[in-house]
């Protein structure tokens, strides 16, 4: 019993192929009725194919050999390995062969060659002064110390190479070498990395088929030198790509028949395990989809540290994933889920339909009941939100996370408009292996496994490209997304929210139909109708299904609703009036409800919305800026703000609006014109009547 990764790199080796293998290189793997890592499991196959000797060197420990007996059968070839300078030496082709580019195996050179050196230059410098002796003496000292043991395997990458070529080249013997890590010793990028890997890939289409391999059943395999990476990308393309002799050989995580062995052997470290049933076994088999071998055996762990028995696998999962002692979803006030309607509507004006549909979906979020099972939990909710620009769509996304999390930072939006080009779907994932930015992730996905927790809004998603919608496929089904970096990030306690302006252009020309309000129904039947057909004319209906339950759409702002935005509105300039300046700024609503009404009620500004609303209130806050470079009210004064018949706003000291209103109620009762200047910002002659009135009423 193997992987079947391992049977493929068997069949590579038969069809004289050597292999470069990539990925999970260091999980651990079943192999002969029990887990064994990648270079135990490797070394098997290899040793199992004929080889008599299994060379592994990483960039730690230099070359060693994994399986028993190897090390002194390589030390025997070593030893029969014909000298420099020996007769013949010239004629075995295999040892010429092993350093084609100049280089040798470490102690090639024999212990005599610091000795032989010194003689040299003595012979040539007879009166050589003490700081060249020195000098050589500090050359000789260096030397044997870098100089391996005597009989000990080469250590450095090129000595290391030069002896697989030699071996892998010459039929008297069936050896395999495994270079691992190589992109550690050989930076990718930099130009004196090419000649190792020149060196390396001449080493594995040099090797041939041994003679022992001849008198087994053909094709014979040729003898192999092995190359094992964490990540292909980080190998130059040329050195795998151009070649045909070489195959490339991902390992992914463990198949279905793979984790049932390992769940079968861990089965006793479980939690809960004396009580399982063979059904709860192969649940967790399903719900371990994606998992490494570690991970596995992490979660037997998991499963005595956090109390969650092998019956509940879906429980275990998530507590495994996530991998936080306190949920946030569970720490909820009762009461608060209870009312979260009546919480979000006095946030989000107007949207009773879209409300009610969150807080409902909030409350079963809060209870847990979901159709999800066998670990593939979706996220907690998915909405998405249609209709009129400006009714409070953000917002409301904004108020969900305020709400459940307590903070605006679970919050995370994502402009769509951003991800309009088909590569932009790369920005969300994280780029493929051997791209630009590969290392970093994706933004969502980064952003998901950082906060695990959070309200993930993806503003304007109709603005997308088509690829870009197909990321959220896996993610509304499964609940999971898998990055570039093969990193999985799980969406099973996000809250996602699209929103679209799709059939908003149409909104103006209902408004126009007639003199009455659209009614809620026309927009509902509008909008639903235009999200569908916008799904397939991009070819993506799926998405649509997949979002259908969610689909809520928001109603326009009606009459009534406008006073309550225009308010609010009024609030945030009055608080900001209030902490820059510590002055009180009151609204003349007599005038100014009637005012925001009636500019609302044009249907090319209702169109707009609560935008509409506020680019209307931006007079009246040029007003106030206006009365402050002129004025400058002290702290602690009431300043008032309203607007004229034509519409015109004006800033006033609160004080002198009081004294013109006694003025003007005295002149009405004697049948004379009002007394007092309404202009956007008060005259020298308005003032100095004001100054008057309130003399007056002072000697009195």
């Amino acid at each position: 019993m193997m992987p079947l990764w391992a049977v493929s790199l068997g069949w590579e080796l038969r069809r004289g192929r050597q292999v470069v293998i990539s990925g999970q290189i260091r999980d651990r793997w079943w192999f002969e009725d029990r887990p064994a890592s990648f270079r135990e499991l490797v070394a098997g196959v290899l040793e199992a194919r004929g080889a008599d000797v299994v060379g592994w060197w990483d960039p730690v420990v230099g070359l060693t050999f994994p399986l028993p007996g190897h090390a002194e059968r390589f030390a025997e070839l070593e030893a029969d390995r014909p000298r420099a300078g020996a007769p013949g030496a010239a004629t075995r082709g295999s040892g010429n062969r092993g350093s084609a580019d100049g280089s040798s195996a470490a102690g090639s050179e024999g212990p005599d060659s610091p000795s032989d050196d010194r003689q040299q230059t003595d012979a040539r410098t007879p009166q050589a002064d003490a700081r060249s002796q020195r000098g050589v003496e500090r050359r000789r000292d260096r030397s044997s110390l870098l100089a391996p043991r005597p009989g000990a395997p080469p250590r450095a990458f090129d000595d290391v190479v030069a002896v697989a070529h030699r071996l892998a080249a010459s039929p008297d013997a069936a050896t395999a070498f495994v270079f691992q890590d190589v992109d550690q010793q050989l930076p990718p990028g930099q130009p004196e990395s090419n000649t190792g890997y020149l060196r390396l890939r001449a080493a594995m289409t040099d090797a041939v088929p041994p003679h022992s391999a001849r008198e087994g059943r053909r094709p014979h395999a040729r003898n192999a030198v092995l190359c094992a990476v964490g990540d292909v990308g980080r190998l130059p393309g040329w050195f795998h790509l151009e070649d045909p002799r070489i195959a490339t050989l991902h390992l992914g995580p463990p198949d279905p028949s793979e984790r049932r062995l390992w769940l079968s052997w861990l089965r006793g470290d479980f939690n809960g395990a004396p009580h399982a049933t063979r059904h709860d076994l192969e649940a967790l088999v399903g719900a371990t989809d994606g998992m490494s071998g570690w991970d596995i055996d992490a979660l037997a762990r998991t499963s005595w540290l956090r109390d969650a028995p092998l019956q509940k696998p879906d429980k275990l999962l998530e507590l495994h994933r996530l991998n936080v002692s306190v949920d946030p979803w569970t720490q909820l006030d009762r009461e608060t889920v209870a009312r979260a309607a009546a919480v979000l509507g006095n946030r989000v004006v107007g949207q009773s339909t879209a409300v009610d549909a969150v807080a409902a979906a909030l409350q079963a979020a809060f209870v847990g009941v979901d159709f999800g099972g066998s670990g593939t939990a979706r996220p907690r909710g998915a909405f998405f939100f249609v209709g009129p620009t400006g009714v409070g769509k953000t917002e409301l996304a904004k108020a969900v996370a305020e709400l459940m999390f307590g903070d605006q930072s679970a919050y995370a939006r994502f402009d769509m408009s951003e991800y309009q080009q088909e590569h932009a779907a790369e920005r969300l994932a994280g780029a493929p292996p051997g791209y630009i930015g590969h290392e970093q992730g994706g933004e969502l996905t980064r952003r998901v496994q950082e906060r695990p927790f959070s309200v993930l809004l993806f503003d304007e998603i109709e603005k997308a490209h088509p690829r870009v919608l197909d990321k959220f496929l896996q993610i509304l089904e499964d609940g999971r997304l898998t990055d570039g970096r093969g990193q999985t990030a799980y969406f099973s306690q996000c809250l996602i929210i699209f929103t679209s302006n799709t059939g908003a252009d149409a909104v103006q020309g209902l408004l126009s139909e007639g003199d009455a309000d659209v009614p809620y129904s026309t927009l509902e039947a509008h909008f639903t109708r235009a999200v569908e057909e916008k799904f397939r004319a991009i070819g993506r209906p799926e998405i649509y299904g997949r979002l259908k339950p969610g689909v809520v759409v928001f109603d326009m702002l009606r009459r009534e609703h406008i006073v309550r935005i225009a308010d609010r509105l009024l609030g945030q300039l009055t608080e900001s009036v209030r902490e820059r300046h510590q002055v009180d700024l009151v609204h003349d609503t007599d005038t100014l409800h009637p005012w925001i009404t009636e500019r609302m009620s044009d249907p090319e500004h209702q169109a707009y919305g609560g935008r509409q609303i506020r680019n209307e209130l931006e007079r009246l806050r040029a007003a106030v800026v206006t009365h402050f470079l002129a004025r400058r009210p002290n702290p602690g004064s009431r300043i008032r703000i309203g607007v004229d018949a034509d519409g015109t706003p004006w800033v006033r000291n609160e004080e002198g609006v009081r004294a013109e209103e006694r003025v003007r109620n005295q002149a009405s009762a004697r049948n004379e014109a009002p007394v007092g200047n309404q202009t956007p910002i008060r005259n020298e002659a308005s003032v100095r009547t004001e100054q008057s009135v309130s003399a007056e009423e002072g000697s009195a």
